[in-house]
């Protein structure tokens, strides 16, 4: 990490079918090994596969289901005087976004489903309805939060 100065934020550009940065990320997100024509296939295909299985706009529960993952406070060590505390800390709205991502995807790659597009559709919906392995995450990241509120003192 530089001490200089901060790193410059890069604009991402908005996709080309829905117009939102949002699921641009997400597409950038979901990339392995540079392959982005079949990450966005994976990606709006998984969005045709939630409209049809609730009734909804797909992207409509997409956005929901990423505010629902969204973690408000999150636990980071703090040393101090030879001790680590878990020191609980509001998170960043960037980082809100890139740990909501982070943490959909790594449930949908864990799931027992066939096919990266069936099992990103579970967890979106899952994750719509606040339920599923990402939104677990969350509540995880929160109760341990919680647990060490005793500790909100130490934050820099």
């Amino acid at each position: 990490m530089s001490r200089r100065k901060r790193a410059t934020k890069r604009e991402i550009s908005p996709d080309w079918k829905y117009n939102s940065v949002l699921v641009a990320k997400f597409i950038n997100s979901l990339l392995k090994k540079g392959k982005k024509s079949v990450a966005e296939k994976i990606f709006y295909d998984m969005i045709d596969e939630v409209a049809k299985n609730t009734g909804e706009d797909g992207l409509e529960v997409f956005e929901r289901a990423i505010n629902n993952v969204k973690p408000l406070l999150e636990v980071k060590p703090r040393r101090i005087g030879g001790a680590t505390y878990q020191v609980p800390m509001e998170v960043s709205p960037d980082r809100k976004l890139t740990l909501a991502i982070r943490w959909i995807l790594t449930a949908a790659k864990n799931r027992n489903e066939r096919g990266m597009m069936k099992k990103l559709a579970g967890e979106i919906i899952a994750a719509s309805k606040k339920e599923g392995a990402a939104f677990k995450k969350r509540e995880d990241t929160h109760r341990m939060a919680e647990a060490n509120k005793a500790f909100a003192h130490f934050r820099v």
